[in-house]
């Protein structure tokens, strides 16, 4: 399978030690090569192509807002030489993150992600998203499928799994935000529930696992139309 990609990166040298790796992969083929984000926006809206390796700070437009500009961003792949840009490309969910100066052995681990990610497209199975969090001092990256309910308390918030439980310093307005409309429902101001984790509702109350949670009442009517619709 050829996998289209292009390279938007403002330094020459970063442009060629690209180059030099696709060159050594025939199933890479590259489009264009872009010295900005501005003319990679242009390029993007008039062609299709299956990944992008990224810079993140360049002039003018970042890889970042470039990559939140777009309605149906391809694959993307940040390369920076700054490690504090990581957590801006895990939130938009950025394929991989290669920190310069990078090997090609890398670089190939970046472009088998790309395959595996393009051949589950391909064959209708679903990707796998994720929540980033950052709590102890780590990002987390959480798979959203795991997540059982979440809880507020103060200025943090209790993020339970089966077995566990992250405690980090966020609100559940911002995690409400990030979260598929879907799959999670705020159904009382300190807790965000998994829809599909619900043991049974019985009055003003759902069981999830062994946690008894509140259901506001101006909620209830919603969280049953959304419980009979899936």
């Amino acid at each position: 399978m050829k996998i289209s990609c292009i390279i938007v990166d403002d330094e020459p040298l970063s442009q060629d030690v690209l180059l030099k790796y696709i060159a050594e992969m025939p199933q890479l083929e590259v489009k264009a090569v872009l010295d900005n984000a501005i003319h990679a926006m242009d390029y993007l809206n008039q062609h299709e192509v299956d990944v992008v390796f990224l810079d993140i700070n360049m002039p003018k437009l970042s890889g970042v807002n470039l990559v939140k500009s777009l309605v149906n961003p391809p694959l993307i792949v940040f390369t920076t030489a700054y490690p504090q840009f990581a957590v801006e490309g895990f939130e938009l969910d950025a394929t991989d993150y290669l920190l310069k100066p990078f090997s090609f052995e890398r670089f190939l681990k970046a472009v088998n992600k790309v395959s595996d990610k393009l051949s589950k497209m391909e064959n209708g199975k679903p990707e796998q998203s994720y929540l980033v969090i950052k709590a102890d001092k780590k990002l987390h990256r959480i798979r959203q499928d795991e997540i059982m309910f979440i809880e507020s308390a103060g200025d943090y918030v209790k993020i339970f799994f089966e077995g566990k439980v992250i405690v980090a310093h966020e609100t559940l307005k911002n995690l409400e935000r990030n979260l598929p409309q879907e799959q999670f429902f705020r159904v009382h101001r300190s807790f965000i529930i998994a829809l599909n984790k619900i043991v049974f509702i019985e009055g003003n109350q759902l069981k999830i696992a062994d946690k008894m949670i509140p259901v506001s009442p101006d909620k209830k009517g919603a969280l049953l139309g959304l419980i009979q619709k899936g």
